[in-house]
């Protein structure tokens, strides 16, 4: 079916391709990928303007033995593909299949393993330094966008490769996006690297009087050499004041331009950078169009870009929490928006639209958005700042330090909390719960449901002090919010939401729902029925409950989608084990290890948080 791709096994098969043939490489790599990509969802514009750099990486270098890392990684479609998992491709994503980011214990070709944004260029340094000190001759390259770009762990690897001139390539993939577009004063630095005046003056005056043919073609030539120089004269010095050697920028979508340039600088030694200027969706005209979009587009036509929805049952958490901060905003002139780089995924578009002076897309730097929410509530305003659970790992420290310590009035949304699904390992929301917990001045909720989180943003926006509201990915459980009218819910307390006996179960978020789904199963079935109880605080968690339960019932079972160690879980045994119940105690939560990507369906399932495996659970217990 591919001239080439069929052929390619590995990168030493690449290589038999002459440079000449290596256009049509490229556009098969493409052809299959979005043939995969239509029916099994990914990551699709920012893998298809990076097919040029990974082939030409793979065709320039000694690969696996020279080490490649990418920032991310939901741009290194291309690199699986080329590294012998060509048919296995088709999993991607998928439960037992490949992962979407490279994975060192899925390849060895996969140098490091990725998920999270800017650490490409201090890992890579880390092989360079260890291929110095072995003397083995490995060479490590980092590949990284713009995107990535801003966050500061990538100029702590910068400064350091610079201070001790490590043997080093960075190869900038500038797209002009991350997820949505960039934003912040390094993407605005590298743009008017590609915009200069001075080359689009000289070109305009010249093209225009230049007509069709052989005259206008060698000033097309002509004017690339000159754009090339003027940039790097204009501001290249950026990259070269950290001690890098910069080249650039290339056309990153001319594979011929890309393999030129890295023969060229392949074995120059010390610290280098690479610009290269790529088009995000490249070679594909609905990606190219709207590449915010096409980053994750679901299902589509591969032919004529059609989208193909999925049937909505009910409203995103994500849409639920960006419609009521509209709604709370209208009404209180101190709520701003702090988001970094997930304006479209978090929900927070509609606000940007509405209060373009309150909103502020800080770039991918969870640190910063963290401290400067803390500033914000220092200054008199009620920050709400928006990041996905597992980005807010990496600002831990600044959750601490500048906004608990202080007991700023701060709003953290803790986005995909839980499982997420496909994505994987890299992106579970897993730790939330136990690693805020032990965290003074903190407040820790969990909604059941869409209306749970209308009310939640409405109480948290009233407390002084911090807030951490975390809910799952998707579709919420379908109940009317909209017409609802807001109603506080009491800080520290839960509520019993069914009567029972012998069996208690304590749950925290959505799946309080289907610990009720069991509980009427059971209760037809047998006639019996546990006590079913919306812990709704995991920090401060309400004692009155836990005082009765552990009274009351002989077994006490905890549900929450988040790590067992330290949540909810550890919560009640800490209690239990302090006050000498004797009830049993059990659990359902995500397990203590790293869980690999399935539908979140599927992931619940096998951590025991879906109606039938609750019931199973209290058929047990109702026995004893």
């Amino acid at each position: 079916m591919y001239s080439y791709l069929d052929k390619i096994g590995n990168p030493d098969d690449l290589k038999k391709v002459n440079q000449s043939e290596l256009g049509q490489v490229c556009s098969e790599l493409r052809e299959y990928m979005l043939d995969c990509c239509s029916r099994n969802p990914g990551h699709v514009a920012s893998s298809l303007c990076s097919v040029e750099i990974i082939t030409g990486i793979h065709y320039v270098f000694n690969t696996p033995e020279d080490k490649i890392v990418f920032d991310v990684g939901h741009q290194a479609y291309a690199h699986k593909i080329l590294t012998g998992r060509r048919d296995a491709f088709r999993t991607l994503r998928q439960k037992g299949g490949l992962s979407g980011f490279p994975k060192m214990d899925e390849s060895r070709y996969d140098a490091f393993g990725v998920g999270h944004s800017s650490t490409s260029i201090s890992a890579a340094l880390g092989y360079a330094e260890a291929a110095r000190i072995k003397g083995d001759g490995t060479k490590a390259v980092a590949v990284i966008g713009d995107g990535a770009l801003t966050g500061g762990l990538a100029f702590e690897g910068m400064n350091n490769a610079g201070d001790s001139q490590s043997d080093i390539l960075v190869i900038l993939n500038d797209n002009n996006h991350s997820i949505d577009e960039a934003r912040g004063a390094i993407h605005e630095h590298l743009l008017r690297l590609t915009t200069n005046p001075s080359y689009n003056k000289i070109k305009g005056k010249v093209w225009d009087r230049m007509g069709d043919g052989n005259a206008r073609n060698f000033v097309h030539r002509w004017s690339k050499g000159v754009k090339s120089y003027i940039v790097r004269k204009s501001g290249g010095d950026l990259f070269e004041s950290l001690g890098f050697r910069y080249f650039g920028p290339i056309d990153g979508n001319d594979i011929q331009q890309v393999v030129d340039t890295l023969r060229a600088i392949k074995d120059l030694k010390g610290p280098r950078l690479l610009h290269c200027v790529t088009t995000k969706g490249y070679g594909y005209a609905p990606a190219e169009a709207d590449p915010t979009v096409w980053h994750s587009p679901g299902k589509f036509d591969p032919e004529t870009g059609e989208r193909i929805k999925s049937r909505k049952t009910a409203d995103r958490y994500q849409d639920v929490f960006g419609e009521v901060l509209v709604d709370l905003a209208r009404n209180d002139g101190k709520i701003v928006g702090i988001t970094p780089a997930m304006s479209s995924g978090c929900g927070m578009n509609s606000f940007s639209e509405q209060f373009p002076g309150r909103f502020f897309d800080v770039g991918i730097e969870e640190e910063h958005a963290v401290t400067f929410s803390a500033g914000l509530a220092a200054g008199g305003l009620r920050p709400v700042c928006n990041i996905y659970s597992s980005f807010s790992q990496r600002a831990y420290d600044q959750i601490i330090h500048d906004v608990a310590l202080q007991n700023l009035p701060v709003v953290f949304c803790f986005d995909r909390a839980g499982v997420v699904g496909e994505d994987g390992p890299t992106h579970h929301g897993a730790f939330d719960m136990a690693a805020y917990r032990s965290i003074p001045n903190m407040t820790i909720a969990a909604p059941r449901d869409e209306l749970s989180l209308k009310n939640m943003m409405g109480t948290a926006l009233k407390h002084d002090g911090p807030f951490i509201i975390r809910y799952p990915r998707g579709g919420g459980e379908g109940v009317d919010w909209r017409t609802a009218p807001y109603s506080d819910v009491p800080v520290g307390k839960g509520e019993k939401l069914l009567d029972g006996t012998r069996v208690a179960i304590l749950g925290i978020g959505p799946v309080c729902n289907r610990a009720l789904e069991a509980a009427e199963t059971l209760k037809a079935e047998t006639g019996m029925s546990p006590a079913v109880y919306d812990m709704k605080y995991v920090k401060p968690i309400d004692t009155d409950i836990l005082a009765e339960v552990a009274d009351a019932y002989d077994c006490v079972i905890t549900l929450e989608d988040g790590c067992a160690a330290g949540g909810l879980f550890g919560a009640v045994a800490e209690y239990l084990a302090s006050h000498g119940s004797r009830a049993r105690l059990r659990h359902a939560a995500i397990p203590d290890k790293f869980v690999p990507q399935a539908s979140r369906g599927d992931l619940l399932r096998d951590c025991g948080l879906d109606s039938e495996s609750i019931l199973g659970m209290l058929q047990e217990e109702m026995k004893k």
